[in-house]
């Protein structure tokens, strides 16, 4: 099939969100009832990474780490217990910037670098770094029979981007999250095509290449994904405006919109914040007091304010701000349980894990116009919110 075009009038898009603890994948037909897309909730690649690395390091043996950029996290971790051992860890440098863009703080870590023509040569457990794997996809698939042909692939994953030497990596993701929505103030400008991806989004454009499939391919951060998810639950959708709170296993991210716009947004760590401190920020991003420096100085990423002017219309008759409706979601969504937030649990066609692969079926549409009735209509996403 030709990748630069669609000639199905169903499409069968393969939907795979990469996040820290799980990869969700989901094979949307848009000829049956999205509740009827096939599903898998997997260990991510990160955790595949480091469960062979933490057994390598049980077993006393090196590591050699081969493939290309992928997601640190679990992997990350997993490593550096592994030099803390005292045992040896090599990389060829693609793979190596995984965990860290700048080489030479790898090599300081105690990693040594092979060119890809010393690999086959280097003695110990040859560990490759990918985030989607294709072929172990299709195989599970096919182990129930499931026929693993699809017109498009929509990718997701979290992307801090290769921060030049000596800045922040926790500040340059959220200046790319500023400037994609100083540029389109809407949730569905985060999805890119193959070619329009910036070059520093490193990690995004090797998960868009390891594609080997000839169909055509959209890319979505795994944040706006699963709010682009939540906003397809009736009950948040029912709501003109909305705060959506995503709880990942690593990022937090939440978002103050009216519909697909957005007004403000913070993103921090999940496992850095509290519970009160969940309902602090979120309360105070609402009635924008919460600062930038609030966020970033508690090792968080930032506070973004799209519209500096804006303050929340009033309820009819009242003297006070009208509330968005909160909403939250991700597998870590539970810190917010009995929370003072007291928040909706967002569970969009039924089912929360895959909210990002909604999300990512939602920015496909958007990449492929051609194609989008068919997609909207089986997502049942109305008018009002594609406006």
């Amino acid at each position: 099939m030709n990748a630069d075009a669609i000639i199905s009038s169903v499409m069968r898009i393969l939907a795979v969100d990469m996040g820290t603890g799980t990869q969700d994948i989901l094979l949307f037909d848009s000829a049956q009832p999205v509740e009827n897309a096939l599903q898998m909730i997997m260990p991510s690649a990160t955790e595949i990474a480091a469960h062979r690395i933490h057994a390598a390091t049980r077993e006393r043996r090196a590591v050699v780490l081969t493939g290309v950029t992928a997601g640190g996290g679990p992997c990350h971790w997993a490593l550096e217990a592994h030099l803390k051992a005292g045992l040896p860890a090599f990389a060829t440098p693609e793979a190596a910037k995984t965990f860290d863009d700048d080489l030479d703080n790898v090599q300081r870590m105690g990693m040594t670098l092979l060119s890809e023509d010393e690999v086959d040569a280097a003695r110990g457990e040859h560990i490759p770094l990918r985030d989607l794997d294709l072929n172990a996809i299709r195989t599970a698939f096919s182990a129930f029979d499931v026929d693993t042909r699809f017109d498009g692939l929509a990718l997701g994953c979290l992307d801090h981007g290769a921060s030049p030497p000596g800045y922040s990596d926790r500040l340059f993701r959220f200046d790319h999250l500023r400037r994609v929505v100083a540029e389109r103030n809407d949730l569905r400008a985060f999805a890119y095509l193959p070619d329009e991806l910036p070059e520093y989004l490193t990690r995004a454009r090797t998960l868009v290449a390891a594609a080997d499939a000839d169909a055509p391919t959209v890319f979505l951060d795994t944040g706006p994904a699963a709010a682009l998810g939540a906003l397809q639950d009736t009950q948040v959708a029912a709501h003109q405006e909305q705060l959506l709170l995503n709880l990942g296993n690593m990022h937090a991210l939440a978002f103050h919109l009216h519909g697909t716009r957005i007004h403000s947004l913070y993103e921090h760590h999940t496992g850095e914040v509290s519970a009160d401190q969940f309902v602090d920020f979120t309360q105070r991003l609402i009635t924008r007091t919460l600062r930038h420096e609030d966020v970033f100085e508690s090792k968080g990423h930032g506070v973004y304010y799209a519209d500096s002017t804006r303050h929340p219309e009033r309820s009819e008759g009242s003297s006070h701000p009208a509330s968005p409706f909160l909403a939250v979601t991700g597998p870590q969504r539970a810190k917010l349980r009995g929370s003072a937030l007291d928040p909706y649990f967002a569970v969009p066609h039924g089912d929360m894990m895959v909210s990002g692969c909604f999300g990512l079926l939602w920015a496909f549409a958007e990449k492929h116009p051609d194609h989008a009735d068919e997609i909207l209509a089986t997502l049942e996403i109305g008018a009002a919110l594609v406006a």
